[in-house]
């Protein structure tokens, strides 16, 4: 579900300029997610704040930090107030954790089945997340799975958060 008024629970995508915008977009295209111009994920939390994954780590900011970038807020259709609470509850769990270029590498050996022994298990146990795989997995501590195909989160990438809630 799309709307413009960010509430808690809700779930930002927005774009990456530069070569690093650029990147993202083949990754997602190669991973069959299409090449939709949505590189970037952010939980929205109460009092206007957000919770999002950064290579210094993952931070809550404001949520004006976004004031003047388009941004695409989405959210699943039967989210009750209970779970958007659970949802942000789980989020001030995960400030503090390192991101992982890795868990592309990761996305792309899944896509293209190789067989990477320990890789899934070395970045599971790392706790490093990219902005995707943290969102999912403050849905799913909250008891929410957003993918029924029983996908870990780090296979998660911002075009598969867009094609699940925004089409």
């Amino acid at each position: 579900m799309k709307h413009t008024h960010p509430v808690p629970g809700d779930i930002g995508l927005t774009t990456i300029s530069g070569v690093a915008g650029a990147l993202i977009r083949l990754g997602q295209w190669i991973n069959k997610d299409g090449f939709g111009d949505y590189e970037h994920v952010f939980l929205v939390l109460p009092d206007d704040r957000l919770l999002e994954a950064e290579p210094g780590g993952a931070r809550i900011i404001p949520l004006s930090a976004y004031a003047d970038d388009k941004v695409l807020y989405v959210c699943p259709q039967r989210l009750t107030e209970r779970q958007r609470t659970a949802v942000c509850d789980a989020a001030t769990r995960y400030v503090g954790v390192p991101y992982s270029f890795l868990d592309y590498v990761a996305i792309a050996a899944h896509r293209f089945r190789l067989p990477v022994p320990g890789l899934r298990r070395y970045i599971a146990g790392t706790g490093h997340m990219i902005c995707s795989q943290l969102v999912d997995q403050c849905y799913q501590d909250a008891g929410v799975h957003l993918f029924d195909d029983g996908r870990w989160p780090g296979y998660v990438t911002p075009m598969a958060l867009y094609n699940l809630l925004a089409r």
